[in-house]
């Protein structure tokens, strides 16, 4: 994705010797495709809770990564991978109770009518395999996306991600449509215009004679600035599609499991049904497991006419880690306290925008939280280097956020589902303290 607070080689002559060597190394071993986060990149060694630790022992409060959003080893699910690996590690070809246990559970936290689920190993795989199952039931190739979004890195699915930089290019058969952006175009138009952006796309893929088959969407918008309300803005646009016989795939590779707080799941904010909804990142709170879950009439005509086989995809060790999140989910009660600490820290940070004038909008949906900055608020002129300067001075400080947005000034504020009011606090006082040292 687009690396707005990204390592660039001008940094390298504020670097230690030592950290310069390890860059070198990695560049050496791995080739320049990588990215670093930070003008100082962060050498990790550990990880417990909410907290990663560098090299040195300092610790650092994680407000980004919603990986291990349960908290970094969880003990937990350590323990269930533990166990599991002691017991048996296979493929999904022989039959086993573990992975039909955790699709039961899984499965119990969507609608009746979301009831077959696949198992991948990557959100990328997730998506990349939603759109073959939408492409086969529908007989069409158009989709539509955001113009800056972000789906995954396979080759397919790549191409339906322009958030990776200009050197993507747009198949002939993807169509794009404006992000509702409630603070540039107004919350009482955002969902009048997406719908008519969406008519617009398939009228104009009818002109150029290409049949649609599906509308992907990742609900919380993140590429794109993290756009969390009006709730029930998609509605109008998702009818308007599936109306013309196009899939509707919900991406809740961000959004889910109970990130946006009250909803275990993105999509359920704006009162629509998807037809597929394909999950990755948090499911295994670290160990590579993601997934579609689909309505069975669309799983079952893809599975009727193709085989589908992941070799790591649904095996038992990532199950048992599955199964753990869920568990640790519903015992912790981690969605309501996404909703709690999510509003906690809203009301703190939109505070913040009575002392700073550069912070022209704060918005979010439980722990998924976008700050955007302006250098006026009148023409909403982007704060992108600004934008730059607050992450990094955060990191200094030992706050780990990141920024998005196709204009570079939206800070993403992203932290584990166990954050505390304590946590949120320190959160709150380091942006306060970043915004001073920002113009």
């Amino acid at each position: 994705m687009s690396m707005i607070n990204g390592f660039t080689s001008e940094d390298a002559t504020r670097l230690s010797e030592t950290e310069r060597r390890l860059i070198e190394r990695r560049e050496r071993l791995l080739g320049p495709a990588y990215r670093l986060f930070y003008e100082r990149p962060l050498h990790t060694v550990r990880g417990e809770g909410v907290w990663l630790f560098d090299e040195q022992g300092r610790r650092y409060l994680d407000a980004y990564n919603n990986v291990a959003s349960i908290g970094h080893c969880h003990p937990q699910v350590v323990e269930a991978m533990y166990r599991q690996s002691l017991q048996l590690n296979t493929h999904t070809r022989y039959l086993q109770e573990g992975i039909l246990d955790y699709a039961e559970q899984l499965l119990g936290t969507f609608s009746d009518d979301l009831d077959r689920v696949m198992f991948t190993c990557t959100g990328s795989e997730a998506n990349d395999l939603a759109l073959r199952i939408a492409r086969q039931y529908t007989g069409g190739t158009g989709v539509i996306i955001t113009r800056f979004a972000y789906h995954g890195v396979t080759g397919d699915i790549a191409e339906l991600s322009p958030s990776l930089g200009p050197c993507i290019v747009l198949p002939e058969h993807v169509r794009t449509v404006r992000a509702p952006d409630a603070y540039r175009l107004g919350a009482d138009n955002v969902a009048s215009i997406f719908a008519a952006d969406v008519r617009a796309a398939i009228d104009d893929m009818k002109k150029h004679g290409i049949r649609p088959a599906a509308i992907m969407l990742d609900g919380i918008f993140s590429s794109d600035g993290v756009l969390t309300g009006p709730e029930g803005f998609l509605a109008e646009g998702i009818a308007l599609a599936q109306a013309e016989g196009m899939l509707y795939i919900a991406d809740e590779v961000q959004p889910g499991f109970a990130r946006t707080g009250l909803n275990m799941w993105g999509f359920t904010r704006h009162d629509v049904r998807p037809d597929i909804v394909t999950l990755g990142k948090p499911m295994g709170n670290g160990q590579p497991i993601a997934g579609i879950v689909g309505r069975s009439e669309v799983v079952d005509h893809f599975g009727k006419n193709m085989r589908y086989f992941n070799t790591f995809g649904g095996n038992p060790v990532s199950c048992a880690a599955g199964k753990a999140v869920l568990d640790v989910i519903q015992q912790d009660q981690l969605q309501q306290r996404s909703h709690d600490i999510g509003k906690y820290l809203l009301e703190g940070l939109t505070r913040l925008s009575a002392r700073h004038e550069i912070i022209g909008d704060v918005r979010g949906a439980g722990l998924f939280i976008g700050i955007e900055l302006v250098t006026d608020r009148s023409s909403k002129r982007p704060a992108a280097e600004q934008a730059r300067r607050v992450v990094n001075h955060m990191r200094e400080n030992g706050v780990l956020i990141s920024a998005a947005g196709p204009l570079e000034n939206v800070l993403k504020v992203r932290p584990l589902l166990t954050f505390t009011t304590e946590h949120a606090d320190i959160l709150i006082e380091a942006v306060d303290s970043a915004m001073q040292h920002a113009t």
